[in-house]
């Protein structure tokens, strides 16, 4: 009986992708498979990605790298930003800031290489503490959210669409709590429910493990879910539906009807602010620049 409960409980979450699947799997983010919308993120540690097999093996979205710092472009954004589109895999371009680097030379790097393609997703700003890196060293928080506001009014410039916040457990409980939470987040959580790592009440993608396989991607890629359903999905790519703050142009998704929920799942209670009340993050390994 409890095997018989077992397979009911999880096969449909794996059956929504057949081809895909997860060399190193985990029971804590089963809620994150579950999710009707998936998709992946990509930088050159992937290879030569053969996106007319990643688009047949269901991928909705590909967030893929373009740039880091202030001078380095990923050598594989261009092919795999072109051959994503020719597979017809919606895709947005992502920077990994570095903390060593004024704002202004990034936003002018991101400026020279991010395409402002009007069918291009958002584009990503990707904030971590690189550790093991060539800029290793943290700044203040004050001067982090200094450049944060500064790169994300670049990107949004540049490209007329709102960016989304990439970030992890650690940077986001140092940084990031209580700020931006207009702004789309994507949060990485590899072995646990995105509750019990994040003081933040709501997400629209999660990073939920760095191991998994996907047809035409010769080893390890991270995947990642979308917080809603097919219409929310939909609206938001169309510029109807603006997920950071879960408003529909016009005020609601059909007049007369009620307001999307704030949050994917349960409720969680809030305290002031809106801020969920969480129990606090647990240390999980972190991505270091140029291995993400």
């Amino acid at each position: 009986m409890a095997g018989g409960l077992l397979i009911a409980l999880t096969t449909p979450a794996f059956a929504l992708y057949p081809k895909k699947s997860d060399a190193d799997p985990h029971h804590g983010v089963r809620d994150a498979r579950r999710k009707a919308i998936q998709g992946i993120d990509v930088s050159r540690w992937q290879g030569e990605i053969d996106w007319a097999k990643v688009k047949d093996a269901g991928t909705r979205f590909a967030f893929i790298k373009a740039t880091e710092g202030g001078d380095h472009l990923d050598p594989n954004f261009r092919r795999n930003w072109a051959e994503a589109r020719k597979a017809g895999v919606p895709r947005g371009a992502y920077h990994f800031v570095w903390w060593c680097r004024p704002a202004k030379d990034q936003v002018r790097w991101i400026k020279k290489h991010i395409p402002r393609d009007a069918d291009a997703l958002p584009p990503v700003l990707d904030v971590e503490w690189q550790n093991n890196s060539q800029c290793d060293r943290k700044i203040s928080k004050e001067l982090a959210l200094a450049k944060i506001r500064e790169m994300l009014k670049g990107l949004h410039e540049h490209t007329g669409k709102k960016p989304i916040i990439y970030t992890d457990i650690n940077f986001h409980e140092d940084v990031l709590e209580g700020e931006f939470n207009d702004y789309p987040y994507w949060l990485r959580s590899t072995a646990a429910p995105l509750r019990h790592r994040y003081q933040r009440a709501k997400w629209e993608f999660w990073q939920f493990t760095t191991t998994g396989r996907v047809p035409g991607i010769t080893g390890d890629v991270d995947r990642n879910a979308f917080f809603g359903s097919e219409s929310e999905f939909t609206a938001w790519r169309e510029g109807r539906f603006e997920i950071g703050s879960r408003t529909w142009r016009g005020g609601s998704k059909v007049a007369g009807s009620k307001a999307p929920a704030t949050s994917a799942g349960s409720r969680a209670p809030k305290a002031a602010g809106g801020v969920a009340l969480r129990p606090p993050p647990r240390p999980e390994k972190q991505r270091t620049a140029h291995n993400d």
